[in-house]
């Protein structure tokens, strides 16, 4: 079994005393793919040293994050942009636009969100979006670019069955399920229910967002397997079925 988790913050500080033992439990589990979202210049260089420690396993995008998008973001889309120039990456990520907490840089994020798409279509990569408290701002920023048919990963999913079907028929994008699946009364396991596997991707965004019965506490990488099970419980199928579908369908996004 080879699955993958398309979205995991393994640099994070959170994996500062246990990340080695947890990335290898991880792949002892079969969880052998795990795709790394950078969020702004100072989590580079830890981003870089996991991808050197299992070049194998790991693999960086390089993106800035909508929370990092302050008043001087130029500067951060400079470090983005060198590093695009420099070497090769999986994806641009994460990027998009968070009203959330603040909506007073929602001008500079909608500029950071186009220009870092911009980026993706030029060095010909996939993108992966964050979206918080935004779904509409967001797809109308990507219905800018939907004749450029970029393939493109939304982050964490958590809206209706009909922003699903927006999101789908946007182009050669994926929803990226975690475990926001499997809390009770989150509805998204309906929106699951009602989806094509074709169109999914397995992600755990740890150390956030950690699924039941860990729910509240820190996110590991190997938890991917209980958002992989909850799918499976929905759709009536096997486990290894929604663990091989989901991993195709991430290596026809990142290509590799």
């Amino acid at each position: 079994m080879i699955a993958t988790d398309t979205h995991t913050h393994l640099y994070s500080k959170e994996f500062d005393s246990d990340r080695t033992q947890l990335i290898q439990k991880a792949i002892d589990s079969g969880i052998t793919r795990l795709f790394m979202p950078n969020v702004d210049s100072e989590s580079i260089p830890g981003m870089f040293q996991v991808e050197k420690q299992f070049p194998n396993n790991c693999f960086a995008m390089i993106g800035l994050h909508p929370c990092s998008v302050y008043a001087k973001y130029q500067q951060e889309l400079q470090v983005v942009e060198y590093w695009l120039s420099k070497r090769k990456f999986v994806a641009i990520g994460e990027i998009g636009i968070d009203l959330y907490w603040d909506k007073t840089f929602f001008e500079q994020q909608q500029d950071a969100f186009r220009t870092q798409i911009q980026w993706a279509k030029k060095y010909n990569l996939p993108y992966v979006i964050h979206s918080r408290n935004s779904f509409d701002e967001v797809m109308e920023i990507v219905g800018e670019f939907k004749s450029d048919n970029i393939k493109a990963i939304f982050h964490c999913f958590s809206g209706n069955a009909s922003q699903a079907e927006q999101v789908i028929s946007s182009g050669n994008f994926k929803l990226g399920i975690g475990g926001v699946v499997t809390f009770k009364n989150s509805g998204l396991d309906k929106v699951v229910e009602a989806i094509d596997l074709k169109h999914l991707v397995l992600e755990t965004d740890a150390p956030y967002l950690a699924p039941m019965p860990y729910r509240g506490k820190r996110n590991e990488p190997d938890y991917l397997l209980l958002v992989a099970k909850k799918i499976a419980e929905i759709k009536n199928i096997s486990l290894e079925e929604v663990v091989e579908v989901t991993t195709q369908n991430s290596k026809d996004v990142f290509g590799i």
